[in-house]
């Protein structure tokens, strides 16, 4: 009976030393990916600090510059179709708000490009920025401080991450 209880006493603990053992493992493995998450977030913080410093105000507001806005669209008209110079099948949105800036100016310096077929329209959905289509209406491409911002983000995110950290993204160079 002494062996017996002697036996149990001495599994009971191996059990109990080995679930010790299995939750210093755990607990360790456990506390490792906490740190590795969290080297992970404060790296994600850091890169979005500084696209925040350098992209954003790079971005924000450049179509609120009138010229900036003008030289953009008479640049994309002249190139939509390079082979029909001579009709010029679109229509651009602007806002509504800036009608008047934007109108005199297509009347008096493009009206080459609204003689050939460009119309323009102003609309009070469109806040900052441009819309661009073909006047028949199947699509319009969106320019505005959000897509520019977006586009710059997506192309900065991968290089910003291998500059900061030296971690080949596979980024074009």
């Amino acid at each position: 009976m002494l062996a017996k209880a002697k036996k149990d006493a001495d599994g009971t603990l191996e059990k109990a030393e080995k679930e010790a053992e299995d939750l210093k493992k755990n607990a360790l493995n456990e506390l490792q990916l906490s740190a590795r998450q969290a080297i992970s977030d404060l790296k994600q913080e850091v890169i979005n600090l500084i696209q925040a410093k350098t992209i954003e105000p790079e971005t924000k507001g450049a179509f609120k510059d009138a010229g900036f806005t003008r030289d953009i669209i008479k640049t994309i008209v002249k190139n939509w179709d390079p082979e029909s110079v001579d009709n010029v099948d679109l229509v651009v949105l602007l806002p509504k708000d800036r009608q008047k800036e934007f109108g005199s100016f297509f009347k008096s310096k493009a009206k080459d490009l609204l003689d050939k077929g460009l119309k323009i329209d102003f609309s009070e959905k469109i806040k900052g920025g441009f819309k661009i289509g073909p006047k028949d209406g199947g699509y319009l491409v969106s320019f505005s401080d959000k897509d520019f911002d977006h586009f710059f983000k997506m192309y900065m995110r991968p290089r910003l991450i291998e500059f900061l950290f030296d971690k080949p993204t596979g980024a074009a160079k």
